[in-house]
This record gives structure tokens, C-alpha cells and sequence, in this order.
């Protein structure tokens, strides 16, 4: 009997090691990675002010606590988007509100009096009106004594529309900063009227609701929500080990930052050749997920991704960090 124990021991005990071993190797990039090239870069809002990121809240106004600008260009412009291209972007971030008109206005704020000459939310507004607004009066970096930007920012809020005919072949990324449904239900039916082709070289994130809606109209839509990453991610966790990966990733888009990387299962080589698979686009960005914005804009923030890192990260500063790689 005891003799039966001991073989039944050692037979659990070698199941055990195999199944550690067949965990470790599935799971370990040393194993049959197989990436190469260096990382895509995502800017931010395009090329933008920097602030500091100290204290901010939801409500915080960073157009008062920018730097001492280095460039002339304001966040979610034209001009923006379009030298963040030239920097060296593959992919570039603008944040849309909806206006008065059932337009969809360029701009990160639902408030107007931070960074423009007037009050109110753009809801209150026209596209046609919205384009008088100065959207460099509030910025100031030394507490309001001078606002280097005012005065020439006099025309320069674009719409959606306007954006997406001036880059036509290249990839934008779409957040939609209010939780509102019926804003999901607009820009469907929006990106509906562009070719399938055209919308494959965007993807859209924001609140659960419009995405929600944004998916359930246009399901060839690349989406990122906090519940779709739920949905992906908690199932991933739970038996990724496998390699298996769950159809909710499939088509979709991750944000991951870059203390949660090394929780997931073949981080990040094994990670990202899944997710590639499943046509799920992942974004590094920076800090532990308590602010998505933070992200990688100095030598020393790169220095603290894996070797040889190969997926999409995360920037606010793509004139900086675009010639690291070049």
C-alpha cells in the first residue's frame, strides 16, 4: 500500500514539473518569439504643450500649468496632428466632442473656458461658431503673468471631418471624452458613410456607453473601452497560460501600462504575437493604469521597457522619442 502511495506521489509530483515546464516555456519570449523591428510610436494628442502630470484631477486645467513652451504647436490641431506625423508618428491620438450642429469638434475639453476665450460646452456651440473660439488664450506657464498663445489660435479647432480628409492613408486613434451613448450612435453613423478600408486605419476609445454603441453599429470598428478590456483581459489572465485567447480580444485594442505588462501571461513577445493574432492592436502606456495618458517621453521612461520591446508605445512627446529610434 505504501509502495502504491509513493508511485501515485511521484507520478503527481512529475505531472506537476511538466506542467510548470510546459507554463514556463508557452509562456517565456526566449521561446519562439520571433519579433523583430522596432516599436510603433502613438502621439498623444498629436504634437502638444507638455504640463506637469503633479496633482492632476479630471477637472484640472492643464492649459494653466503648461512648461515654457519649446514649440509652437496647440494639442488637437491640424498643424498638430500633421508634425507628429512628419516627427515620426505611426499613429496619432485626437480627443472629439460633439457640437451644436451634430458635428463632432476636435478638442479635449467639454468646457471651453481653459483654453478658449469663452464659457460653456461645445454642445452650446455650432462648428461654424467654435471656429472663432481663440483655443490658445488660457495657456499660460508662469501663472497667468503672460499667455504666449493668444491671439493665434483664432481658427485653428478643427472637426472630425476636417481631419480625417487631410490625413486619408494614415492611422488616427479616436477618443470619445464623454460617456454619452448617443454620441457612439452619431459617430457610427458618421465612419458608416467611409469605405471599410478607411476604417480599418482607425480605432476609436472612450467611455463604455459610446463604444458600446460605436460596436454595435459598425462590428468591423477597432474599440477600446474599460469593459472591453475586461472582457479580454480577466479571461487572458485566468488561462492564457495556454496560449488561448479569448474571442472578446479579437479586433479590438489594449492599453496596457507598463506595471501591469509583466503580470500577463508571455510578456511581451509571446503577448504581443497572441494579440496580433487576434487582430488586437496593444498600446503600452506609462505608470500602473491610474491616469491612461501617462506615457514614455524621455531616454530614461524607454530604458524601463523590455529589451528589444516591439510593440505600439504610448507618447506625449513624439519629437523626442521618434529619433531614439531612427
Amino acid at each position: 500500500m505504501n509502495r502504491l502511495k509513493n508511485v501515485l506521489r511521484s507520478k503527481w509530483f512529475i505531472a506537476l514539473v511538466l506542467l510548470i515546464v510546459f507554463i514556463y516555456v508557452n509562456n517565456n519570449s526566449w521561446f519562439g518569439s520571433n519579433r523583430d523591428g522596432d516599436p510603433a510610436l502613438l502621439a498623444h494628442r498629436g504634437l502638444a504643450q507638455t504640463f506637469s502630470m503633479e496633482g492632476i484631477q479630471n477637472d484640472t486645467c492643464t492649459a494653466e500649468r503648461i512648461n515654457e513652451p519649446d514649440h509652437s504647436y496647440l494639442e488637437n490641431t491640424i498643424a498638430s496632428i500633421d508634425a507628429a506625423f512628419q516627427a515620426g508618428a505611426d499613429i496619432v491620438e485626437f480627443d472629439i466632442h460633439i457640437t451644436k450642429d451634430n458635428q463632432f469638434a476636435v478638442f479635449h475639453d467639454l468646457t471651453l473656458e481653459c483654453r478658449t476665450n469663452r464659457s460653456g460646452v461645445t454642445r452650446d456651440y455650432t462648428m461654424d461658431e467654435l471656429k472663432k473660439l481663440d483655443i490658445g488664450y488660457g495657456y499660460t506657464a508662469d501663472g497667468g503673468k503672460t499667455f504666449p498663445f493668444r491671439g493665434k489660435g483664432v481658427g485653428l479647432m478643427p472637426s472630425l471631418t476636417e481631419v480625417l480628409e487631410r490625413f486619408p492613408n494614415q492611422k488616427l486613434l479616436i477618443d470619445i471624452k464623454s460617456n454619452d451613448p448617443d454620441e457612439g450612435k452619431l459617430l457610427a453613423q458618421y465612419l458608416s458613410e467611409l469605405t471599410k478600408q478607411r476604417r480599418s486605419l482607425l480605432a476609436a476609445y472612450g467611455g463604455d456607453e459610446p463604444i458600446a454603441e460605436l460596436k454595435n453599429k459598425l462590428p468591423d470598428m477597432r474599440v477600446m473601452s474599460k469593459a472591453t478590456m475586461k472582457s479580454c483581459l480577466l479571461p487572458y489572465m485566468a488561462v492564457g497560460w495556454t496560449g488561448y485567447v479569448p474571442k472578446a480580444c479579437t479586433n479590438s485594442q489594449l492599453h496596457v501600462p507598463e506595471k501591469i505588462g509583466p503580470l500577463l501571461w508571455g510578456w511581451p513577445d509571446k503577448f504581443l504575437n497572441r494579440m496580433d493574432k487576434a487582430d488586437n492592436r496593444v498600446i503600452v502606456v506609462g505608470g500602473d493604469g491610474s491616469d491612461f495618458s501617462s506615457g514614455f517621453d524621455t531616454q530614461d521612461d524607454i530604458e524601463r521597457l523590455p529589451s528589444n520591446f516591439s510593440g505600439m508605445i504610448w507618447t506625449n512627446r513624439i519629437e523626442r522619442i521618434a529619433p531614439l529610434y531612427e
